[in-house]
């Protein structure tokens, strides 16, 4: 019996050397930690336990016969995070460049698998050449396989994809399909085809970093939701990150103990909103003192700034916000800014996560540009997010709610439930000195500055929506938090359900 413990400790160790010492070093050299170190600091001490350590590829061209190092290049399966269930596979760069073999993808599949099957959320690690090229068409299937996982995890058990490295070609797919997206500086990028190809075809010189790295990525395209300064870092802001989420959409959303009183009141949210309408505040202000201890847990915060997104907690349970800002492009909705926060209620909604919405919309952005590139269609993304969610959905308009922005953003039409309104609310179809412009064209300055007067007071305040019911109570801005946490209450047991269909068609 010793002889065979001594047998499976030898394999133990060989396995968990990965390429071995050299490669280690080089990976440290880059200022990357290992596939393993990485799962010690992402998980909780301890809790590790790893599938299918001995699994070997078994491809037999260009001499991979002879190059065998069991793992194949990824660490998969299952430990905790502050005591949750989660599922994951760390790729291994220090084995044939983390690059994906049919075995490799198998792995990656098996933990999918029992992720779904348990109900508990997917972190992938990548740190990947991309398919592994000896394999050919082999690889490429493995891709595939790991792909359809993707689509039938997604909405039922979150995933979070960091990538820690290389990721090109076919690869990013993967992460693509994923809920959230973390990058690293400097170490991790993201293209379909690198800058050699991109030179060739286009004459374009551009760099790795330029072409689709960390800052390129959460600022410029959105494909990644946060961009951090190192490994330990985005593994810290992973941890973080997962305590907001539920195992899976059959799970409530978790619970801590919070210490902020429910009815908490914040008299300095009664003086924010600035005495004239082209003064811009910081809508952040208001979520953080409306938020359980100020924590607000933001993603994208370096793509489409006039709208935020991201987690928090009243009561210790975690809420989804969306809000505009005014601090940027005064809040007006743009294509980016509705595809952004579309996205993120359609999570919301998918995992029972309420969603609180503080809204301050001059409108939609006018100009060509917008137009010729699909604001219709891209705006209608997030009024069909908000429409078929059926989770809990509170609304609070802090200043101004334009036209059709005011129906967009989770109005008591699209079926919200809670609709509160400031008293500096101004809910019309457009500004005052544009309404007055168009229904009394042709009169003077004198005519046009009493009639903007007239209108302003008319229609610049939230009662004449909430004569018609469509605001359910104008609060002061210092009850907010107890208004929203008495909300909540109310709405946890709420029951609703859309017509039947086997999906909806949202506008791409």
């Amino acid at each position: 019996m010793s002889a065979n413990i001594a047998e499976m400790e030898s394999r133990r160790a060989a396995a968990k050397m990965g390429g071995g010492q050299r490669r280690i070093d080089a990976q440290h050299a880059k200022g990357k930690l290992t596939a393993r170190e990485r799962l010690e600091v992402l998980l909780d001490e301890g809790s590790f336990e790893e599938m299918d350590l001995y699994v070997e590829h078994d491809c037999v061209d260009f001499g991979m016969q002879d190059q065998k190092i069991p793992g194949d290049g990824v660490v998969t399966g299952s430990g905790t995070i502050n005591g949750r269930l989660v599922f994951v596979f760390s790729q291994d760069f220090t084995v044939f460049g983390g690059s994906l073999s049919a075995r490799h993808a198998q792995k990656i599949c098996k933990v999918m698998d029992a992720a779904m099957k348990v109900g508990a959320p997917v972190i992938g690690l990548n740190d990947s050449g991309g398919a592994r090229i000896q394999e050919g068409v082999a690889s490429l299937g493995g891709y595939a396989d790991v792909f359809q996982r993707n689509v039938l995890a997604s909405g039922v058990v979150p995933q979070l994809s960091l990538i820690m490295g290389p990721c090109a070609g076919g690869a990013v797919y993967s992460p693509a399909m994923t809920d959230f997206i973390f990058m690293v500086k400097d170490s991790s990028y993201m293209f379909v085809t690198g800058p050699e190809v991109v030179k060739t075809v286009t004459n374009e010189i551009v760099t790795q970093e330029e072409l689709g790295g960390a800052i390129t990525h959460s600022s410029k395209t959105s494909v990644s939701d946060l961009a951090l300064e190192n490994d330990i870092e985005a593994l810290l802001a992973a941890r973080d990150f997962i305590d907001f989420l539920p195992s899976s959409n059959r799970d409530e959303v978790p619970e801590r103990p919070c210490a902020d009183p429910w009815d908490r009141q914040e008299s300095s949210l009664d003086t924010i909103i600035p005495p004239s309408a082209n003064q811009p505040y910081d809508m952040a202000e208001i979520i953080r003192k409306t938020l359980d201890e100020g924590e607000f847990f933001e993603v994208q915060p370096l793509h489409a700034g006039n709208i935020l997104c991201g987690f928090g907690r009243i009561e210790g349970k975690t809420v989804g916000v969306v809000a505009n800002q005014p601090m940027v492009l005064a809040g007006v909705l743009d294509i980016n800014s509705s595809k952004k926060a579309a996205r993120f209620v359609r999570f919301c909604d998918a995992f029972n996560i309420p969603i609180l919405t503080f809204v301050d919309v001059p409108g939609f952005l006018p100009g060509t540009d917008q137009e010729h590139n699909g604001i219709i269609k891209h705006g209608a993304k997030l009024l069909f997010a908000y429409a078929e969610a059926t989770v809990p959905k509170i609304t609070v308009i802090t200043r101004k709610a334009y036209g059709g922005a005011y129906d967009v953003m989770s109005s008591k039409h699209l079926r919200g439930d809670l609709n509160y309104a400031w008293p500096t609310a101004e809910i019309a179809v457009m500004g005052a000195k544009g309404a007055v412009e168009i229904i009394f064209r042709g009169q003077d300055a004198d005519g046009i500055a009493a009639k903007t007067k007239e209108y302003e007071d008319r229609f610049a305040n939230p009662f004449v929506a909430a004569s018609r019911g469509y605001i359910d109570e104008v609060i002061y801005p210092h009850s907010t938090r107890r208004r929203i946490a008495l909300g909540l209450r109310k709405l946890r047991n709420k029951a609703l359900e859309n017509p039947w269909k086997k999906h909806d068609n949202i506008p791409l």
